[in-house]
């Protein structure tokens, strides 16, 4: 018998559908995916035992079978989440939910795996969460409305926490799923909600939109508002995210002039750049996404970059080259080694983007994408100690050095265990999840560690780049990586990148090469040290792809 009690499993033999497969067919490590009535489920046998789950990944449903399994632990082939294969609990993010988790039993060599009827549309498992009890007279204040405090509020609740807590975002909807913003920008609020706004009310959760912290003063344990207002905390939370890094040249202030950061601005951008001249400067994952997304939709599209290829500093040149290659066909235009000097407009709208190089752009829409601020501009004067980047310096609990001040998210600079603790600041979805649900189990004196491995994606013309490790800066700029060593064909545009330093591997990037990305992040987050020759080697069972 599994570990695994489905939940509201008291059903009589009719309500109950049932799997049957020989046990022969799977060996210790082997997943499979049956179907039972609609429902996909992963079946999986590990030290002997089967169990059985949910087949598709709560974040976007990407289908497990095609993910990584290493002990008991299946992860996501796409973006990186993690389940625990015994009870359905989801263990890494991205995603707020874990799997529905079905009985197994193995009889006369035989598996058969029961669900009940009523289960068989159910695709995700909220964790069980208390709500709030007003006679508990302490309050935990989350300052910022993504996806840190989001899962720092469930932790609490899921841990039984029954104090107040308040959530305080300057967005005016509740918490939501920031990446597709710059993926498809043409997207209706209610359906990138990360959760329904009923949700928040169910388990006492108080969202405050459209309201900005101004100031913290740890001392009287208060934050005061941009109205004026006061809100007393008995802990505190920073996960107020960064800023889009604006433009300062000459025309920066024009009419038509782009940074996205909101839901209202992707609206927009989206609305104002429509059969429109489209100028995006900022090779980064943002602008190239953007780029991307208009490359169909816009009269035309440049992009302006400071160095010779997109994602140099990072991913390197060569898949820098074949991402710029991709959107060249779609007709984007790109200066590369080059930058925007001066905005011309008529009439208060842009009009021209003037280039370093002399080269002249005509223009209706500027759109940057530049880099990014954190937003720890509130801590001025509360003695919470921030970097030369104004970045909050946190340590593996997420604490600050103020007692009940605690940070996460893309605002922070935290010690990344797989670089040794190197201290870090890594803007990524996935991240920020696992900061906020340290820094509740922290809140609550139960003492845990970031260890989580970064994992991300991009997306360009629908193809997916994706990437875990350690921070990738090249050689050219600094610690990072040293080497790149390449699987698959880059003129196939379906590779493997192994980033090399000190004959270790870093880190590794993938196109059309799942599930080798997701596997290298599992290795890595057990501790294992991959090497210069296994990334060498041309047999690579070991990634198990």
């Amino acid at each position: 018998m599994n570990q695994c009690q489905e939940t509201g499993q008291t059903e009589t033999q009719e309500e109950v559908t049932e799997l049957v497969c020989q046990e022969a067919d799977l060996k210790d490590g082997q997943m499979k995916e049956v179907t039972v009535g609609d429902q996909k489920v992963l079946l999986v046998r590990s030290e002997g035992q089967y169990s059985a789950v949910g087949g598709r990944c709560s974040h976007y449903g990407a289908p497990l079978i095609k993910g990584t399994l290493v002990g008991d632990r299946v992860r996501c082939p796409f973006h990186g989440a993690c389940f625990n294969v015994r009870n359905g609990d989801i263990e890494d993010y991205p995603g707020l939910d874990s799997l529905p988790c079905y009985k197994v039993k193995v009889e006369d060599g035989k598996v058969y795996v029961s669900i009940n009827k009523k289960s068989l549309t159910v695709t995700k498992r909220v964790k069980e969460m208390c709500s709030v009890v007003p006679d508990v007279k302490h309050t935990i204040l989350l300052i910022g409305g993504g996806p840190a405090s989001l899962v720092c509020a469930e932790t609490l609740r899921q841990k039984c926490y029954q104090g107040r807590i308040i959530i305080i975002t300057k967005d005016s909807v509740p918490p939501f799923d920031k990446p597709k913003l710059s993926k498809a920008l043409n997207v209706e609020s209610s359906s990138i909600l990360l959760r329904p706004e009923d949700f928040y009310q169910r388990y006492g959760m108080e969202m405050w939109t459209k309201k900005e912290v101004v100031s913290v003063n740890p001392a009287k344990k208060e934050v005061k508002m941009s109205d004026g207002t006061l809100q007393r905390y008995d802990q505190l939370l920073i996960a107020t995210g960064c800023r889009a890094r604006p433009l300062t040249c000459p025309g920066s202030d024009l009419e038509g002039v782009k940074l996205l950061q909101s839901y209202e601005d992707a609206k927009d951008i989206y609305s104002s750049s429509l059969g429109q001249k489209v100028v995006v400067t900022g090779a980064s994952f943002i602008g190239m996404e953007v780029a991307s997304y208009f490359s169909d939709k816009a009269a035309s599209v440049a992009m302006v970059g400071t160095t010779q290829y997109p994602f140099e500093r990072t991913l390197g040149s060569e898949i820098g080259q074949l991402s710029m290659q991709m959107l060249e066909e779609k007709n984007v235009k790109f200066h590369m080694n080059d930058r925007v000097t001066e905005i011309r407009g008529e009439n208060g709208k842009v009009k021209q983007v003037v280039l370093k190089s002399g080269v002249v752009l005509e223009a209706d829409v500027v759109i940057a994408g530049i880099g990014v601020i954190p937003n720890s501009d509130l801590l001025a004067g509360s003695e919470v100690e921030v970097d030369s980047r104004k970045a909050v310096i946190v340590d593996k609990f997420m604490r600050t050095n103020v007692p009940d001040i605690f940070a996460a998210g893309d605002v922070t600079s935290f010690p990344l265990t797989i670089r040794g603790d190197q201290r870090v600041s890594i803007g990524h979805w996935q991240m920020s999840h696992a900061h906020g649900r340290v820094a509740a189990l922290n809140m609550l004196k139960k003492s845990t560690k970031i260890e989580s491995v970064p994992f991300f994606w991009t997306v360009l013309l629908g193809k997916s780049i994706r990437y875990a490790g350690g921070v990738l800066t090249s050689k050219c700029y600094g610690e990072g990586y040293t080497e790149i060593i390449f699987k698959g064909k880059m003129e196939e545009r379906k590779f493997l990148a192994f980033y090399i330093k000190d004959d270790v591997v870093v880190a590794a990037a993938s196109l059309m090469f799942d599930p080798a990305v997701a596997r290298i992040a599992e290795l890595m987050a057990r501790g294992q040290i991959l090497t210069k020759a296994q990334a060498q080697a041309e047999d690579l069972s070991w990634l198990q792809i």
